[in-house]
């Protein structure tokens, strides 16, 4: 179809008109808040807990914006005789969003999860100078960071989680192995009271048994000199009879 000469200028003001005829909608901010996507690139939030000051995350930044100071410090060793251990400890942490690309590189290339998309926008300074944030605002931008979204329902279980139920099922197997043995050393503890008890309550009745031999042989011993010296005294009674008779027959 051949165009005629202005066909062009016709297209576009129709374009304007039926725009012209359309509602105009408005986004009412900063009185009501954006609906953003939950994959939004807000700003970058800190897990400092997982941070190891690797600087993974400050050498693949092709900006350079992310500074990062830390020091060493030494662990002691966990069982006697072990070997100490020396661990980074950060002391910095802080991205210059003046500089930022918001490229992503660096959350993607934390090994240990401690860097998080959140979709805060809402951090424009009067001063450029004042873009630079330290970790105590990207940490506090952390707990805007949306939860992630459900795995399918044929989806695998992430190694992470497969990684901690582990963990935990074998600290649960240890403290009930542990639990199981506490059991053991206290019935083998009442074992060995009872045993203890019932050794002590025959050695107190031997004891008494013994006592009470000793008893009864004193008495018979005490019965045998009585009887003993009863007749003795017989005897001399009867002597100084049998010596009164011949006394009187003389």
């Amino acid at each position: 179809m051949a165009s005629f000469p202005g066909s062009g200028l016709a297209k576009g003001l129709a374009v304007t008109l039926r725009t012209m005829t359309r509602k105009t909608v408005t986004e009412q901010y900063p009185d009501t808040q954006p609906d953003l996507p939950p994959r939004t690139r807000g700003v970058i939030g800190l897990f400092e807990e997982n941070c190891t000051v690797c600087m993974l995350c400050a050498r693949e930044c092709p900006d350079w914006c992310i500074y990062i100071d830390s020091h060493k410090e030494t662990v002691p060793a966990a069982t006697p005789g072990g070997r100490e251990r020396s661990r980074n400890v950060l002391d910095r942490f802080a991205i210059d969003f003046s500089l930022c690309m918001y490229c992503g590189i660096c959350i993607e290339v934390c090994p240990f999860d401690a860097l998080f998309w959140s979709p805060e926008f809402e951090y424009a300074e009067t001063d450029i100078r004042d873009l630079t944030h330290e970790r105590d605002k990207l940490r506090e931008w952390m707990w805007t960071v949306p939860a992630p979204p459900a795995l399918d329902p044929g989806a695998e279980e992430p190694k992470e989680l497969a990684a901690a139920h582990k963990t935990a099922e074998k600290l649960a197997a240890q403290q009930e192995a542990a639990e199981q043995e506490a059991a053991q050393r206290e019935a083998a503890q009442r074992e060995a009271a009872q045993r203890e008890a019932a050794q002590q309550e025959s050695a107190q009745q031997e004891s008494a048994q013994r006592e009470a031999a000793r008893r009864d042989a004193t008495q018979q011993e005490a019965a045998q000199r009585e009887a003993a010296q009863q007749e003795a005294a017989q005897r001399e009674a009867g002597a100084d009879r049998a010596d009164a008779a011949e006394e009187g027959d003389e």
